[in-house]
């Protein structure tokens, strides 16, 4: 039997021919085992880098990635928008509920790799990034709360999620569009995602304190979400998602059409208004809700004949139309509300370059150097 001396911990060979080694620091004991000495003395070193790391060793006292991921939460949401929260909760349900029952201390990156196989086994195209990306953050607060001696994400595959790319509609398509979609009760709304590349929520949060008609402005300083049941009003995404965005006559137009349409309603007997005098609003005052409202353009689409966009895609065609036009892409961050321009570019890179532009830019300046 071999030992390790001045309390660095003990290696033994067990009766089953396998070796044992035990460490005991700050009050806890950790054991483990391999089928050689050699094997166990690396386990050991690893506890011991992580006791002199920590100051202490792991000890989940039993705790599952439940555990984890239900500390990590209520520890996130006092910093966390409720919209935000809500989608961090639907990802640990939805996509983490197969792990939910793991202890911590048998969480390995082969077994968090498998689930990740598993998910996109199923088809599921964005969910393995999401997972991991929650996994991790939880982990990390694992392992500063003596939880978990390393973060087990640290060494899988991450998961990689690239988003097709999306057509937005052609010029011609576009002008279908406005012609005949003019008469839809909620044009008013679709024909300002265009001209504006607002957020489809910061639209639907709008109020008329919000809309200056005569400036031809809005100031787009909230977003409206459906969250558990309930009409949650925030902040947009980030700071530079607080701005003023100034209308072409077409948007000035479509909101006093509006105005009008909501004045019609407010006079008849199905209106009850909302806490928030909205813009944009059911024929009896309450707010949208963000799904039928895509429901209704993927229909009007299909009417028209025109390829199926969203919302959202609504704000992505603003951002082509502008791109097109040689529009900077500061002018264009500032006017979507993205973070910094290095999003636009991120986001749009694909819409800003002409390769034959290019092409015959390089072909012109060495006609002139020859």
């Amino acid at each position: 039997m071999g030992r390790r001396s001045n309390g660095e911990g003990t290696i033994y060979r067990r009766a089953d021919g396998r070796w044992e080694a035990r460490l005991q620091a700050g009050g806890v004991r950790k054991t483990v085992y391999g089928h050689t000495r050699q094997e166990a003395a690396r386990k050991l070193e690893a506890l011991q880098r992580q006791a002199r790391r920590a100051g202490q060793l792991p000890d989940a006292h039993g705790r599952t990635v439940r555990d984890l991921l239900d500390a990590w939460l209520d520890t996130m949401a006092p910093t966390l928008k409720p919209a935000t929260m809500a989608d961090y909760a639907k990802v640990t349900r939805l996509y983490l509920a197969a792990l939910a029952d793991v202890r911590l201390d048998r969480l390995t990156p082969d077994r968090i790799q498998r689930h990740y196989a598993s998910l996109q086994a199923k088809g599921l195209k964005r969910a393995p990034s999401k997972a991991h990306a929650l996994l991790h953050r939880a982990c990390e607060l694992g392992v500063r709360w003596g939880w978990l001696g390393h973060n087990p994400t640290d060494r899988v595959v991450a998961p990689r999620y690239r988003p097709e790319r999306k057509d937005v509609w052609t010029p011609a398509e576009l002008a279908v569009f406005v012609a005949m979609a003019s008469g839809h009760v909620l044009y008013p709304l679709w024909l300002l995602g265009i001209v504006t590349g607002c957020r489809p929520g910061e639209l639907r949060a709008l109020t008329w304190d919000d809309v200056d008609l005569d400036a031809g402005t809005i100031a787009v300083t909230k977003t409206l979400a459906r969250i558990g049941g309930e009409w949650v009003v925030t902040t947009p995404k980030t700071r530079a998602g607080v701005r003023t965005v100034t209308l072409p006559p077409e948007g000035v137009q479509a909101l006093a059409k509006q105005r009008k349409l909501q004045a019609r309603w407010k006079r008849g007997p199905a209106w009850q208004g909302w806490r928030a005098d909205l813009v944009f609003t059911r024929s009896n005052g309450q707010p949208l809700h963000g799904g039928k409202v895509a429901k209704a353009l993927h229909s009007e689409c299909d009417r028209l004949g025109l390829p199926h966009l969203t919302p959202h895609q609504l704000r992505h065609l603003h951002a082509s139309l502008l791109l097109v036009e040689g529009l900077p892409v500061p002018a264009v961050a500032a006017r979507l509300g993205h973070a910094s321009p290095n999003v636009t570019m991120a986001v749009y890179a694909h819409m800003m370059g002409d390769d034959a532009a290019a092409a015959d830019a390089v072909a012109r300046a060495l006609g002139g150097a020859m």
